[in-house]
C-alpha cells in the first residue's frame, strides 16, 4: 500500500468526495483505485471560515501503479510506502521456571500492559493492585462526590483499577514521540478491550470515563485468559532483597504475607506517596523531580467552540472543541516562569481527586460524549527543584516534592472548610484580589464534585503560581475571545500533573540501577506521563523482563546493556 497524507477536503464533503480527490490529487485513470483505508482524521482550524478536515490514507492499488506513482511523486513527503506497524514480541517464553513468576504491581495502564504483554509471552504474570476493582471503586468515588459514602483512602480517584486515568477524559495521545508500532499496539489493545474502534483513526482519541471503565475489565479478563492473575486489596509495603547484592528476592504485603519473585515491575501511579516512602527507607535510588501545580479553570463549553470553530460551532464532524495555551511570563516576579493549559477537558467536570485525608485535589474529566455544560482545563505553572528544596527534609530529598504538594493541598482543605469543598474564586475576582461572593452575571455554574466555597485562592498556592497566572489569563483572552471573562471559575487546587520523583533505571533495560529485579515504570516512577505513553512504557518494561527471565540473574547487578530494545 501506498500512504497518502494531507488530503483536506471541507466539513460537509461525502465518502464519494474523498475518493474523488483522492483520484484527482494522484491524477490516477479510472479504475486504478481499488481501495482505501482511513488511517488518521484531524482538523485544521487555522481559518475559521474554512475550517477543512484533514485525512491521512492508505490506498491499495496495482503494483504497477503504486511504481508509477512513487516515480512521479519522488520527494513528495505526502506520499510513500505504508509503514508496517504490526507489533512483533521480542521472545515467547513458555512457562517460567519455578520461582520466577513475574509480578508487577499497580493496576493503572502502566501495569496492565506490563501485565498484558507478560501473559502474552507466556510469562504468567501475578499483578498486585492496593484498590478495589473498577466497578466497586466507582461506587466509592461516586458515592464520596455526591455525599453518599466518606471518602476512603484506598479506594478513590487515584488507587483502584484502571489508576488515575479511568476518572478523566481518556486522552490517548502524547506530547512526546513515540514509536507508531507501540502506539498502534496500545490502540488495538483497547478497542480489543472495549474500546471504540474511532480511536485507531482520530488524531486526537480519547476513551472517556464510563467506558474506560468497560475497558479496564476488559484488559482483565484478557490477562487472566492468558493465565495472568489479578489480586485486589494487595499493597506492597516492603521488598525482600539479598543482603549485599540488592538482588529482589520477593515482595512484603500489608497484610504480612510475601510474595517470592526475582523480577518486579514496579508500576504505583503518581499519588502513591506511603511507597515512594517505602522505597527510599528501603535505599533504591530515587530522585525528585520537577512538575507543575495550578488551579481548574472553567468556562461554558459554547464560548470555547464559537472562539474555535467560529460560524462551525456544533457541526456533527467537529464535537466540542479543545484548546492548547501557553504564556512565557516576563512580570517583574514571573520572568522565567511559564503557565499552560493541562489535560484540557471539552464538556466535562472538575472533580475531588485526593488520595489522602485532609486534602483538595482537583482533576477534570469527561465523559465519551463530552456533553457536560462546561469546558475545563488545568492552568498550571512549572514547579523547579530549587522550588521544592524548602519542603526537604535534608538537601536534596527526594521526597521533597510530596511534602509540597501535600503543604499546598492541606491549605486548599482549609481553605474549602475542611470538608471536601474546594475553594473557588471567579475570575475577575481573582484579577482584582478580592475574594468571592455573589456570581457575577453569566457566570458559569461550577461542575466541581463533592462541592465549592466562594472565596479567595490566595494561600492556597505559592504565590509565584498565582501572579504567574494572573500574568497569563489577559494574554489567554487575546488568543480565546472571552476567556477571561468575569464569571468564568478557578478552582483549586491542580497538584497532581505528574509523579514528583523518578525511581531511577538504567536507559537500557529498564532496570533500577541499584536494585536488581527492580523495574520502575510508568508514570508514578517518573518515566511516562498520561495513558498513552504510561502504557507503552510498560510494554517496554514487559520486554525488558521477558529478556531477563532468559538469561541467568547477576546479583551484583548490570547496566543492563543486553536486555533488548527499550
Amino acid at each position: 500500500m501506498l500512504r497518502l497524507s494531507e488530503l483536506k477536503l471541507p466539513l460537509d464533503h461525502s465518502p464519494v468526495d474523498l475518493e474523488v480527490a483522492i483520484v484527482r490529487r494522484l491524477r490516477l485513470a479510472p479504475g486504478e483505485l481499488r481501495g482505501h483505508r482511513l488511517v488518521k482524521r484531524s482538523v485544521d482550524a487555522r481559518r475559521r471560515g474554512g475550517i477543512a478536515l484533514v485525512y491521512c490514507l492508505d490506498l491499495e492499488l496495482e503494483t504497477s501503479t503504486r511504481r508509477r506513482l512513487l516515480r512521479r511523486f519522488a520527494g513528495d513527503p505526502h506520499l510513500r510506502p505504508a509503514p508496517d506497524t504490526t507489533y512483533r514480541p521480542v521472545v515467547q517464553t513458555g512457562p517460567p521456571v519455578e520461582g520466577e513468576r513475574p509480578v508487577v504491581v499497580g493496576a493503572g495502564p502502566c501495569g496492565y500492559f506490563a501485565a498484558l504483554l507478560l501473559a502474552q509471552m507466556g510469562c504468567r504474570p501475578l499483578l498486585l493492585e492496593r484498590g478495589k476493582a473498577v466497578k466497586e471503586r466507582t461506587a466509592d468515588t461516586f458515592g464520596f462526590w455526591q455525599g453518599r459514602r466518606p471518602f476512603d483512602p484506598g479506594s478513590n480517584v487515584q488507587f483502584g483499577e484502571g489508576g488515575a486515568g479511568t476518572f478523566s477524559d481518556g486522552k490517548l495521545y502524547s506530547q512526546v514521540s513515540e514509536s507508531p508500532t507501540y502506539i498502534r499496539k496500545v490502540l488495538e489493545e483497547l478497542v480489543a478491550a472495549g474500546a471504540d474502534p474511532e480511536i485507531l483513526t482520530l488524531h486526537h482519541p480519547h476513551i472517556g470515563t464510563f467506558k474506560l471503565a468497560t475497558v479496564v475489565r476488559g484488559l482483565r479478563a484478557r490477562i487472566e485468559a492468558l493465565g495472568g492473575e489479578v489480586r485486589f486489596g494487595r499493597q506492597m509495603v516492603g521488598l525482600l532483597l539479598e543482603k549485599g547484592s540488592r538482588g529482589l528476592r520477593g515482595v512484603r504485603l500489608a497484610d504480612g504475607s510475601s510474595i517470592a519473585t526475582r523480577h518486579l515491575v514496579l508500576a504505583p501511579g503518581h499519588s502513591a506517596r506511603d511507597t515512594f516512602v517505602m522505597l527510599h527507607e528501603a535505599g533504591v535510588a530515587m530522585e525528585a523531580k520537577p512538575f507543575a501545580v495550578g488551579v481548574r479553570i472553567e468556562h461554558p463549553q459554547a464560548l470555547i467552540d464559537r472562539a474555535r470553530w467560529g460560524e462551525a460551532a456544533g457541526h456533527p464532524r467537529l464535537g466540542p472543541a479543545e484548546y492548547k495555551l501557553v504564556h512565557h511570563c516576563s512580570g517583574a516576579t514571573t520572568t522565567g516562569r511559564s503557565v499552560y493549559s493541562f489535560c484540557m477537558c471539552p464538556g466535562g467536570l472538575v472533580v475531588g481527586a485526593t488520595s489522602e485525608e485532609g486534602c483538595v485535589v482537583t482533576n477534570g474529566m469527561s465523559q465519551h460524549s463530552r456533553r457536560e455544560r462546561n469546558a475545563n482545563s488545568g492552568l498550571v505553572v512549572p514547579v523547579s527543584l530549587e522550588d521544592l528544596a524548602p519542603y526537604g527534609r535534608e538537601p536534596g530529598d527526594p521526597l521533597a516534592g510530596v511534602s509540597f504538594q501535600r503543604h499546598w493541598e492541606r491549605q486548599a482543605f482549609l481553605a474549602g472548610g475542611g470538608d471536601y469543598r474546594a475553594p473557588a474564586q471567579w475570575l475577575e475576582d481573582f484579577l482584582a484580589r478580592r475574594p468571592s461572593g455573589a456570581a457575577p452575571d453569566g457566570a458559569v455554574q461550577g461542575s466541581y464534585q463533592p462541592g465549592l466555597k466562594h472565596g479567595s485562592l490566595d494561600g492556597c498556592l505559592p504565590p509565584f503560581v498565582l501572579e504567574a497566572i494572573r500574568e497569563a489569563l489577559p494574554c489567554f483572552a487575546r488568543r480565546i475571545p472571552g476567556y477571561a471573562m468575569p464569571g468564568a471559575l478557578l478552582t483549586g487546587v491542580e497538584t497532581r500533573t505528574s509523579s514528583p520523583v523518578r525511581v531511577m533505571r538504567h536507559a537500557s533495560g529498564l532496570e533500577s540501577t541499584n536494585t536488581p529485579g527492580l523495574f520502575p515504570a510508568g508514570e508514578g516512577a517518573g518515566h511516562a506521563g498520561g495513558i498513552l505513553s504510561a502504557a507503552i512504557d510498560g510494554i517496554k518494561v514487559a520486554e525488558a523482563v521477558a529478556l531477563s527471565l532468559r538469561r541467568p540473574p547477576n546479583p551484583a547487578g548490570s547496566d543492563g546493556s543486553a536486555c533488548g530494545r527499550a
